[in-house]
């Protein structure tokens, strides 16, 4: 497979063509903090917690690092002063899950009240209930501030003693809503 050069953080880093910067950044050992990412998943790009700055033909840009794939030539910042700054309000929007993060980037309290004290919406639970288990018991249901994970009703209860999802669930809904 081909192989793209960029740069990220200053250091030249080369990556499979059809990678993403997430996944470039991390075989360089470099962090980006993620919330909504799992190996064992598809890209989501949900928390947007991996947020970037991207430099490209001039112009600069913040991306999702789990979705962006690599190109020859650009240049990312994990850091940056706007990147900090994204993170921020991203812990603050994120609440309790994004607590996680909150000590490196200096957030002590969130200014936002969402309604979901325990849930990020970040899908891991759905996501790993479909795509590795293959049963898809868990959904989103609702939209907007009103939107909420929950078990198919009616279905049979394909998450009884499995449990999997437990481990990945950022804010303790999956916990909470099985007690």
């Amino acid at each position: 497979m081909a192989q793209v050069k960029l740069e990220i953080n200053g250091k030249s880093v080369e990556a499979p063509q059809g990678a993403t910067i997430l996944q470039a950044a991390k075989s360089a050992g470099i962090q980006i903090p993620t919330l909504c990412d799992d190996d064992r998943l598809e890209p989501y790009g949900a928390c947007r917690m991996c947020m970037v700055e991207i430099q490209k033909r001039g112009r600069t840009r913040l991306v999702a690092s789990c979705l962006y794939p690599v190109e020859e030539g650009l240049s990312v910042q994990t850091e940056s002063e706007k990147v900090q700054r994204i993170r921020k309000m991203i812990i603050e929007l994120l609440w309790p899950a994004g607590q996680k993060y909150a000590r490196q980037y200096g957030v002590t309290r969130s200014r936002f009240s969402t309604g979901m004290v325990d849930c990020s919406l970040c899908g891991l639970c759905v996501r790993y209930c479909a795509e590795v288990k293959k049963a898809n018991a868990l959904y989103f249901k609702g939209r907007g501030i009103d939107r909420k994970p929950a078990l198919v009703e009616g279905s049979p209860a394909p998450c009884n003693g499995c449990e999997e999802c437990f481990s990945l669930c950022t804010g303790g809904w999956v916990v909470a809503s099985r007690t």
